[in-house]
């Protein structure tokens, strides 16, 4: 949500904002709105204050014996009035809101101006893709082969973009959600949290997915939504809160399976697990202080980059233009890793974490606030999230970096005391 009076004070800025996402100009549409809720707003105020002075004139009037009929009726048709004007009020500040609540988060400085992926910028390359002497297979053709990944099993349950995972495949998922999770609160500060899977309206429209992304959700017969994401569970936990200034930052860290109905992306990535409509992932937020969230950012990606380190896998991180930031984020890093599988084994970066500051824009929705040492006034606070990381594409990256020739897999040695020892994966005899 963006603060109504920037928008005021520099509708230009606010449009130039836009613009750099390739959206039209929003600034004249909002104002006219919000003059509207003003000039209402103004006429009920004047109202008012008519009726409390034309009441204490009726009671003056009593007292001295005068005729009051006038200003009775007076009254009375300032009673009528006010009903209509506080519905108009409502109504308008109803629309100003909707107005608002679909417009995006204004790019930060320094973010690459493009359409779309291809404005991308590389920040940095770490790790290179080990040499092998034989093709490199996908993730389906090694988890097929070994006979723990079962497409069609899923298929039978559930339809399309669902897997079985069995045995060694399903422990090394538990595993590195484990050893995600340890990092995170063991090495980095972060609070484990098992969230609710199921929310109400409320906690989607704060972190941004409502209204306009509501095809992109499974939502229930009973009005819940499933979580695209603990991003949603985890920096609700602050809706409508007053922190103190010593509490911040609040950092929070959970494992959850996530619910997309993948609505804008028929016929992407259809092969596999890179692309599901149930996925698990590690999920780290903070509610950082204003004057922090920018090195928050940055220590959030580091915290995001030590695991795929830990797993010995190469990684890329990008910083995404503004054609490719999502709806809430004011500035992303996405670290992409390493598959040599993909593209028919000539290989592939592909995203596996996306960090994002997102200023004060989801705060605003969720009205949470914080108070600074010895000030009465609140300001909003500055909220983060970001994979680390989506599991199920780390077991994915674990299968095609780590493959070997006769179709078995070495488990990293960072993931072995996990799974009580199990250096290589291989078909069960």
């Amino acid at each position: 949500m963006h603060d109504i009076r920037r928008i005021r004070e520099d509708g230009a800025a606010f449009d130039a904002g836009l613009a750099k996402r390739g959206l039209a100009p929003m600034a004249e549409t909002v104002l006219a709105r919000d003059a509207d809720w003003r000039r209402v707003t103004t006429e009920l105020q004047q109202a008012q204050q008519r009726r409390n002075e034309a009441s204490k004139q009726i009671g003056l009037a009593k007292r001295n014996g005068e005729p009051a009929d006038a200003l009775m009726a007076e009254v009375s048709e300032l009673k009528d009035r006010m009903a209509r004007l506080e519905e108009d009020e409502r109504r308008l500040a109803a629309e100003v809101e909707e107005v608002l609540a679909g417009i995006p988060n204004l790019p930060g400085d320094g973010v690459p101006v493009g359409a779309d992926e291809d404005a991308n910028v590389e920040a940095r390359r770490v790790g290179t893709p080990r040499d092998r002497n034989f093709s490199a297979r996908d993730h389906v053709a090694i988890g097929e082969g070994l006979g723990l990944m079962d497409f069609e099993a899923a298929t039978r349950l559930s339809g399309a973009r669902f897997v079985v995972l069995k045995s060694q495949l399903a422990r090394l998922e538990r595993a590195l959600a484990a050893f995600m999770l340890d990092i995170h609160t063991g090495e980095f500060g972060y609070t484990e949290v098992q969230p609710p899977l199921l929310v109400r309206d409320q906690a989607l429209y704060g972190t941004g997915q409502l209204p306009k992304f509501a095809e992109d959700q499974f939502r229930t017969t009973d009005g819940f939504w499933l979580i695209p994401t603990a991003e949603v569970p985890l920096t609700n936990l602050v809706a409508d809160q007053i922190l103190d200034e010593e509490e911040l930052p609040l950092r929070f860290t959970a494992y959850t399976p996530c619910f997309r109905s993948e609505a804008g992306s028929a016929g992407r990535d259809t092969r596999g697990m890179i692309r599901q409509h149930q996925f698990g992932k590690v999920e780290l937020v903070s509610i950082a202080h204003p004057d922090r969230s920018g090195e928050e950012h940055e220590r959030m990606t580091a915290c995001a980059e030590t695991v795929l380190k830990r797993l010995d896998l190469p990684y890329r991180v990008m910083v995404l233009s503004t054609g490719d930031m999502g709806f809430s984020a004011h500035k992303t890093y996405d670290l992409e890793v390493w598959l040599p599988g993909q593209d028919d084994g000539k290989g592939r970066y592909r995203e596996i974490s996306s960090c994002s500051v997102c200023g004060d824009f989801q705060a605003r929705r969720m009205k949470a606030r914080f108070r600074r040492k010895g000030e009465k006034a609140t300001e909003f606070v500055h909220t983060l999230n970001g994979s680390g990381l989506a599991v199920g594409r780390a077991l994915i990256a674990i299968l095609e970096n780590y493959q070997e020739a006769d179709g078995s897999v070495t488990v990293p040695e960072a993931l072995r005391p996990y799974l009580r020892g199990l250096e290589r994966i291989e078909r069960a005899q």
